[in-house]
């Protein structure tokens, strides 16, 4: 029974559709390569607020504007 945790920050284009195609994704790789049974295969995303995520000592927004 795998249960898998993704995190990502909250984007505005992460759409319901676009999370529905990771869960997808995701299930199909522990099906296809582990041989896991997807009616057992349980993914979380769990979306971070991006002042809440940090990166090389900075929240994402700040980091993200230096790398521009």
């Amino acid at each position: 029974m795998p249960y898998v945790n993704v995190r990502i920050t909250k984007e505005p284009d992460t759409t319901p559709e676009k999370k529905a195609e990771v869960i997808r994704g995701i299930t199909d790789v522990l099906v296809n390569v582990l041989g896991k049974n997807p009616n057992t295969t349980f993914v979380l995303i769990d979306e971070v607020e991006q002042e809440n995520w940090g990166i090389g000592g900075m929240p994402t927004p700040e980091w993200r504007a230096k790398q521009k």
